[in-house]
């Protein structure tokens, strides 16, 4: 018999919400996950009845639904990296701070959904400082887009005028304790521009990460699809800025392969697995 040698795939944990719809959340980070090559895990923080047109309800777990998740994950897998996505209440935010702040959610990336691409909420009342408090000073990096750091940092967006503006609100997040801050850039502009700059704040300085824009209509999963993403090659041992710089280029391949799809009749998925690559 043939002794094979066999390669073992880095695991990666999702705490994140489910989208019936099945372009966001737990079912954009598998998907991810899957493209990349980690085994993903998933702890659900709440199913939620949607599709390309919008969010019409949401049902929070538990957080002793949500502790079992977390137990029943890190107590069998070696986890080497998480990502947060829609955590959806201060409780359940407290909840995975708590396991955080012990050290068990290891490269942790905190993607701060609070309002979905059809501009539900989805973040309750006092889930804003709860992330500034108990989660953000446990986490590697937080991944807001424009909206999302303005609320972070307390400032009116209508005074976000340039990227000086945008690395500025990185700077007010690094005061919640996280070591790293990555300012997407997708809402910084309009539609006729040829490039998107992501911003990186650190400590140590600011990183202007630029890319080509693609104009679609289907993008709803980006921003999960892009922590989820950064989490992966995390766990496969990139260096933070490397990790960022792969995960945008992997979500552009992923919206230029879906442009000309029509799933749904709104804001469609990408295309994770490269179905038209």
């Amino acid at each position: 018999m043939t002794n094979v040698d066999t390669v073992q795939p880095a695991i990666v944990l999702s705490i994140a919400g489910s989208d019936s719809g099945g372009g966001a959340g737990i079912q954009a980070d598998l998907r991810t996950f899957a493209a990349l090559g980690v085994h993903g895990t998933t702890v659900l923080s709440a199913v939620t009845a949607q599709n390309t047109l919008g969010v019409t309800g949401v049902s929070l777990l538990s957080e002793t639904m949500v502790r079992a998740q977390l137990d029943a994950v890190l107590q069998d897998f070696d986890v080497a990296a998480v990502k947060t996505g829609m955590l959806a209440s201060a409780e359940i935010i407290a909840v995975v701070g708590d396991y955080a702040k012990q050290g068990r959610l290891k490269n942790l990336v905190v993607d701060p959904v609070m309002v979905s691409t059809s501009n539900h909420e989805l973040l309750a009342a006092g889930g804003v400082d709860a992330y500034r408090r108990t989660l953000l000073p446990h986490a590697l990096l937080v991944t807001p887009n424009l909206g999302e750091a303005c609320i972070l940092a307390d400032v009116v967006s209508a005074d976000v005028t340039s990227l000086d503006d945008v690395a500025a609100l990185g700077r007010a997040i690094l005061n919640s304790g996280v070591r790293n801050v990555l300012v997407k850039g997708g809402h910084f502009g309009d539609d006729e521009r040829s490039s998107v700059t992501d911003v990186l704040v650190s400590a140590s300085g600011v990183i202007f990460i630029d890319g080509p824009f693609h104009q679609t209509t289907n993008t709803h999963g980006t921003g999960c699809s892009l922590s989820a993403a950064i989490a992966t090659f995390l766990a496969q041992g990139d260096e933070l800025e490397v990790a960022v710089r792969r995960a945008k280029a992997f979500v552009f391949t992923a919206l230029v392969g879906a442009s000309s799809w029509r799933i749904g009749r709104g804001s469609g998925p990408i295309d994770h697995l490269g179905w038209n690559r």
